[in-house]
């Protein structure tokens, strides 16, 4: 008898035995342990030579056999102990009836069939587990409750031995095992739960990992869904977002999204705009793009809010954005049939096995490249892990040493594959050397807040170059700075290694009596350095602090001697690299300058510079960081040089090429005033010293406003420019001279040190506080105005008795205002007295008797009212009147003050004063935090606005094409020249349309 036929006689007795149904259970236990071990001694192709997988399955499809059943059943199991991997190719294809099998009429096939699964389970290579889901994904679906469960189990078990391949696999997981939590048997729903659970855990997402049971518990209570979008809205996501994190994120956001209350839809929306914006691969998005856009493009069609179906809209554009764009071309995976041939040639090279390839090889092959395919599309080209997925399902095609060769040529040739695709798809630029030392080149993401600012970018310094770091505002220019100084970002060298000092503003609020030397001296950072004093005084003196300035309190020097002094400091801390926050704001033309040839002679110190002033950064800068989608792009030479590069950059450039415009409210009516040439503000010969000081900072200084004025106040650093308009609009009362303004009028005052209107509102939004500084018709920040402040004589004169018929009585307060004969009367309520015996009396009258002060309030409140009445404080009015001065709702409504950029800063403070739809709009270095967009807006805004402007600054560009009148202080002197009051052309005022605007109970009026 030949050997074939001996061993077809052994294996027909061994499947008699397992198939007969008078054997018993031990003997078919026996009968299928043997033919593994056959299996195992003769190779994988014995179960081809003798048809051994054909009669396993016959017999575990005859439903009149049960033993038959058993037997078959047993095979399957013993092979997986005994033959292990080899046999895990054959096995896949009789899964499907293995695990319908678990749910049995007869209790010894469902056991006999969770072991012949969990045997199956335990050999399965971790690659393989995507392959086998769909099998599972129809078991789910199509199976009885048994059957549910054990699938349930199986997955469970999967994410304790495979959990990288079920994070990868999480977004096919989730939709199939979330509809078994509803299933109507408990043991499937408490099944199903468990394994949510266990599949959720590891995602590896930190932002998202809090909030797994509550994310779980959403899926079988969709009451949960309100409060945990609400908890997940307020999360500050930092951690890159994969699929696994966006697929557990995913049945969430539906039913969000699919929610009633505004409120919910757009927290849904933020968290989709927030998420998208970490996610590094579109093919992670992709696949969700036909789930989450419909609803989105639903809320924003039928939302009736606008805000929120522009929060919608935008979360759309972010996700259509991040997952390849409506035009761009999918990524494709690698085609299967390309690494089978592949694999075929390197077989066919090595192996000295006949080249034809039968049905039953090509189960190993298929198998093979189906594992293959994975590593080459998350580029894992390690050997080791190509052995793994190659090597025990070749033995039928090689010897031993064979295999390892075509291990070798296989992962080569596929590894090549992947690197033409990958050019293919992307052209790589290569960075040219510029011969400077590398410094630093690290990757890394940023946020703040819930805001994300740079995901995954790279950044790359070398020592001595000088890098002008741009983007508009709210991008994260500060932030980043602050970041890399206080050492928050991930892969940035320590301080051990780099010395960052961050030149920020901080001085232009400071008000302590301690000299300029003192103050240097003093500082911790100094201290360590170990700068003796002399060398203090010299560095000082080489910038331009002479003896006297040196002497000064730091609270009496300029906002540009300010910014003068923070340089000096950083610079005596000899820093490697220098992050400079709007270098240049306050400093004059000549300071400029200095600045430039300083940061030029710098040869081994690397400069980060954030500035809008786009002549500064041409003189400065060897390199430009920008800020695009998230990411840092860098470029060569300077801001010339960029634009040319990047045309659409051209904004920092020309003011008119900006992007977008802002649009400031008309000036409500002034009484008298019937052209635009009129004087509605002047000051006389005035002059002012502060407390403390031995010179006037303003002297004899004379001007006047109309609603015509386009006004730049010049003059260098320390001549008196702030204080002179500080005296203008109240803030200080000068010592000698007079200011007049009409009664009526309203001016909005933006200051120099912008920023402390804000500071004891931090967290408040910018919509609170407005509503905060208007709530009671008048403008509350004007109550600190020095103007307004009462002095103990001033006081002890109101409190004499005034004569009035007769008899002494005492003033107590202003009740009303009316227009006489030639000026405005004032009714005044007396103290203790009634309504009856009230009087009006003239303004000449009472000015006399020293209650100007009172008087000016008085008609401040009474501007202020009549502006009021023209729009009602409410919030949605003050949420348009913000986006008209460049502050999305996003900004205004749902973020704090204290999150917000330097630019979004400013543009509050300007909302805040032009609420009340002021005459007069006085600017005091409003270029200083914009960005040149927000300068482009402000110069178009300010050229249609139809009341009065004053702007101090130092920007020439700016106010050249603004302002054709010029006030120009030198030394605390105010010379006037250019197109004045006097040689103006007159304009009789037009009314315009008012805005359509909309009270607290949604009535729109106009």
């Amino acid at each position: 008898m030949s050997a074939e036929a001996h061993g077809r006689e052994r294996i027909s007795e061994l499947l008699h035995h397992l198939i007969d149904a008078t054997t018993t259970d031990a003997d078919r236990k026996e009968a299928a342990n043997d033919l593994a071990t056959q299996v195992k001694n003769a190779g994988i192709s014995y179960l081809r030579t003798y048809d051994v997988l054909d009669s396993l399955n016959a017999a575990m499809d005859n439903k009149k056999k049960t033993k038959a059943r058993e037997g078959a059943l047993m095979a399957f199991a013993s092979l997986a102990e005994i033959v292990g991997k080899p046999v895990e190719p054959y096995f896949i294809p009789v899964l499907s009836k293995v695990l319908e099998l678990i749910s049995d009429k007869e209790k010894i096939i469902r056991e006999t069939a969770s072991a012949a699964s969990k045997a199956f389970v335990s050999i399965l290579c971790q690659r393989g587990i995507k392959v086998i889901l769909p099998i599972l994904f129809n078991g789910l679906l199509e199976g009885k409750w048994q059957t549910k469960q054990a699938i349930c189990q199986i997955l469970s078990g999967f994410s304790e031995t495979a959990p990288k391949q079920v994070a990868r696999s999480l977004p096919d997981i989730i939709p199939p095992l979330s509809e078994q939590m509803w299933d109507s048997k408990k043991e499937v729903q408490a099944a199903a739960k468990k394994a949510m659970a266990d599949v959720c855990s590891i995602i590896g997402n930190q932002d998202i990992e809090p909030f797994i049971p509550a994310l779980i518990s959403c899926i079988a209570n969709p009451d949960e869904v309100p409060e945990c979008t609400y908890k997940l809205a307020s999360t500050t996501f930092v951690a890159q977002v994969e699929a696994p994190a966006l697929a557990i994120m995913l049945p969430l956001l539906s039913r969000a999204l699919a929610e009633r209350k505004p409120a919910i839809l757009r927290q849904a929306s933020v968290i989709i705009d927030n998420m998208c914006k970490l996610v590094e691969d579109p093919l992670d998005v992709e696949q969700f793009l036909p789930k989450l856009l419909p609803a989105l493009d639903r809320v924003f069609e039928v939302a009736a809010d606008p805000e929120l179906r522009d929060v919608a809209k935008k979360a759309r554009s972010t996700l259509i954005r991040v997952g390849g764009g409506d035009d761009q071309p999918q990524r494709q995976l690698t085609e299967p049939a390309a690494i089978l041939q592949i694999l075929k040639e390197v077989i066919a090279a090595i192996s000295t096995t006949p080249e034809d390839i039968d049905n039953f090889e090509q189960i190993d092959l298929d198998y093979i490249t189906s594992l293959a395919c994975q590593l080459v599309d998350t580029n894992e080209f390690d050997i080791a892990e190509w052995t793994i997925v190659t090597q025990p399902y070749l033995a039928q095609f090689n010897t031993d040493s064979d295999i390892t060769k075509v291990v070798e040529a296989f992962n080569e040739r596929c590894r090549i594959l992947a690197v033409e695709r990958a050019r293919a798809a992307k052209k790589i630029d290569e960075e040219e050397d510029d011969g400077l030392p590398l410094l630093c080149d690290c990757e890394f993401s940023l946020a703040y807040g819930a805001l994300i600012l740079l995901t995954k970018t790279r950044l790359l310094l070398k020592r001595g170059a000088r890098y002008g770091l741009c983007g508009p505002n709210g991008s994260g220019k500060t932030t980043l700075m602050r970041a890399i100084n206080n050492g928050q970002v991930e892969n940035f060298p320590p301080p051990t290694e780099l010395k960052t000092i961050f030149v920020e503003h901080s001085l232009q609020g400071f008000e302590g009596t301690a000299s300029v030397v003192e103050f240097i001296k003093n500082d911790p950072k100094i201290i360590e350095v170990g700068t003796s004093e002399q060398e203090i005084k010299e560095m000082l003196f080489s910038v331009g602090f002479d003896e006297e300035r040196q002497a000064n309190p730091v609270s009496a020097l300029s906002g540009g001697w300010r910014m003068k002094l923070e340089l000096s400091r950083a610079i005596m801390l000899k820093a490697d690299i220098l992050l400079l926050d709007e270098p240049t704001n306050h400093l004059d033309v000549k300071n400029v300058q200095w600045l430039c040839d300083y940061l030029n002679g710098l040869t081994n110190v690397t400069s980060i510079i954030v500035s809008h002033d786009s002549g500064f950064l041409d003189k400065v800068c060897s390199g430009i960081i920008h800020y695009e989608n998230r990411k840092l792009k860098q470029y060569k030479g300077n801001l010339s040089e960029f634009v040319k590069q990047k045309p659409e950059a051209k904004a920092y450039y020309s003011l008119s090429d900006s992007a977008f415009s802002f649009k400031f409210p008309e000036p409500g009516f002034l009484d008298g005033v019937k052209s635009k040439d009129k004087a509605i503000l002047k000051m006389s010969k005035i002059s002012f010293t502060y407390p403390g000081g031995t010179k006037p900072s303003i002297r004899d200084a004379t001007a006047q406003c109309a609603l015509s004025s386009r006004v730049a106040c010049i003059g260098p650093n320390g001549a008196g420019k702030s204080t002179m308009i500080k005296v203008l609009t109240g803030e200080v009362v000068p010592q000698v001279g007079d200011v007049w303004k009409h009664p009526n009028l309203r001016i909005a005052y933006v200051a120099q040190h912008a920023f402390h209107h804000l500071e004891q509102h931090l967290d408040k939004t910018a919509n609170q506080y407005i509503q905060w500084r208007y709530q009671y018709g008048e403008d509350r920040e004007m109550l600190a105005k020095e103007s307004r402040q009462i002095t103990e004589d001033e006081q002890k004169l109101m409190d004499k008795p005034i004569i009035i018929e007769g008899e002494k009585r005492k003033f107590e307060q202003l009740v009303g205002r009316r227009k006489g004969k030639k000026n405005f009367e004032y009714e005044i309520k007396w103290f203790q007295r009634v309504h009856d015996d009230n009087v009006w009396m003239s303004r000449d009258q009472l000015e006399a008797l020293g209650f100007s002060k009172i008087l000016q309030a008085f008609d401040d409140k009474e501007a202020a009212r009549a502006g009021m009445y023209a729009r009602p404080l409410t919030a949605q009015n003050i949420t348009k009147h913000l986006q008209d001065v460049g502050l999305d709702p996003e900004f205004s409504t749902h973020n704090r003050v204290r999150g917000l950029s330097g630019g979004q800063k400013v543009k509050v403070v300007i909302g805040a004063a032009m609420w009340n739809q002021p005459h007069m709009l006085v600017l005091d270095e409003p270029t200083n935090y914009l960005d040149r967009d927000s300068l482009g807006a402000l110069a178009s805004a300010i050229k249609e606005y139809g009341g009065g402007v004053v702007i101090i600054s130092h920007n020439s560009e700016f106010t050249k094409e603004l302002c054709p009148e010029v006030w120009n202080v030198e030394d605390g002197v105010c010379t006037v020249s250019g197109n004045t009051l006097n040689i103006a052309t007159a304009e009789k005022i037009s009314f315009k349309q008012e805005e359509t605007v909309m009270d607290a109970y949604g009535n729109v009026t106009k």
